[in-house]
């Protein structure tokens, strides 16, 4: 039976080749839903609007300057630039462990004083957002009075909150207000702005998490299953360690307890028609935990290389297997798997079995190597 967690990642994979394809309709589509769900307020029933709101022009250009941004830190600072458009002053808070703090900061007098900032997230509007995981809006009475001491009232003394989610866990809150200008607060537009950078950072999460072979062997072992729903989007606040909670502990993941030994490798192995016994026997009679876990993973991911090949080349794949040239039509494909497949694994001790070349056999050729033709490497 096909292990779930290789389906998991050829599935991944799949989608986001064909996501990569349809970006641009992706954006559009992403703002039309966005705009289509958001209530007319946009907010609870005391939510407040600007009179001089900018038009629909405008925020299109801000949706797309966030899809544009190349890493998740780009598209929260495309956010907060285009959120700036549409009120007086705003910040991003990011939670960690419960607790909120500055990350950046515009139209304030001191925008750097809103970094390392510890807002107040046990009272006031900032609790209502963390709980309830929606937009609300409220005077500034409801924020934290030290944030009100530090950086000063808006003009007409309402503000907005609104909540980062990130597969559904509030990731940052944003807050805004009018600043000095009272028409300076558009809700509804920062509203659409934070629901599109949700959405687009999920996407853009799945988009890295997706094609294996760029990273690095030890981030792409598969956490523990209890780590993964947590762990199963890439944090934009990562490397966002406030001053004021640095003695915070960080999470130790728990060790998957598996078995170590050859017999785990060797039968990895036969499932792809390899014989181990002269690997195993040039490694010792039994492989340690992390060596079996190595092969294990390079076996998968040859599997997930010759996979994409079958994807993108179904009818190579059928000529080729009935005219017996197989590695011919697939030889650039075929070799630049080989290639990937030799650079993250080839200084490894799964060097000592290839693979890549079983796989080939087993799932391009269904075990007959003479369709692969006479210029395939034996």
């Amino acid at each position: 039976m096909t292990d779930t967690n290789e389906v998991g990642h050829i599935v991944e994979r799949v989608v986001t080749q064909v996501l990569q394809g349809h970006l641009s309709q992706i954006r559009e589509e992403l703002v039309r839903r966005v705009l289509e769900e958001l209530p007319p307020s946009g907010m609870d029933s005391g939510a407040h609007e600007t009179t001089g709101g900018t038009g629909p022009a405008e925020l299109l250009r801000g949706v797309a300057a966030i899809h544009a941004g190349g890493t998740q830190k780009e598209i929260l600072r495309a956010l907060l630039d285009n959120v700036a458009q549409h009120c007086g002053r705003t910040a991003l808070f990011v939670i960690k462990g419960g607790a909120a703090t500055g990350w950046q900061g515009r139209g304030f007098d001191d925008n750097d004083a809103v970094k390392d900032f510890g807002l107040d997230t046990s009272r006031g509007l900032p609790e209502r957002v963390l709980q309830e995981k929606a937009a609300f809006s409220g005077q500034i009475l409801d924020m934290d009075p030290r944030f009100v001491d530090h950086f000063g009232s808006p003009a007409d003394d309402h503000i907005v909150m609104l909540p980062l989610l990130l597969k559904d866990k509030v990731a940052a809150l944003l807050y805004a207000d009018c600043g000095l200008d009272k028409n300076r607060l558009d809700t509804a537009s920062v509203e659409l702005l934070v629901v599109s950078t949700s959405a687009w950072l999920e996407l853009v999460s799945l988009r890295k998490q997706a094609p294996r072979e760029a990273v690095p062997y030890a981030e792409s072992v598969p956490s523990p299953p209890a780590m993964q729903a947590a762990a199963s989007f890439s944090d934009p606040f990562a490397g966002h360690t406030p001053r004021h909670s640095a003695a915070a502990t960080a999470y130790e993941a728990p060790v998957a307890s598996e078995p170590a030994h050859a017999e785990v490798v060797s039968a990895a192995a036969a499932a792809a028609g390899v014989d181990l016994g002269s690997a195993v026997g040039r490694q010792g009679a039994a492989l340690s935990e992390e060596d079996a876990d190595v092969h294990r993973k390079a076996q998968r991911f040859a599997r997930l290389l010759v996979d994409e090949i079958k994807l993108y080349n179904q009818a190579k794949v059928l000529e080729g297997r009935k005219n017996k040239d197989l590695y011919d039509r697939l030889k650039e494909d075929i070799d630049k798997s080989r290639a990937t497949f030799k650079k993250r694994y080839g200084n490894t001790v799964a060097a000592s079995v290839d693979y890549l070349q079983a796989e080939v056999v087993r799932s391009l050729a269904e075990d007959d190597i003479s369709v692969m033709g006479a210029n395939f490497r034996r």
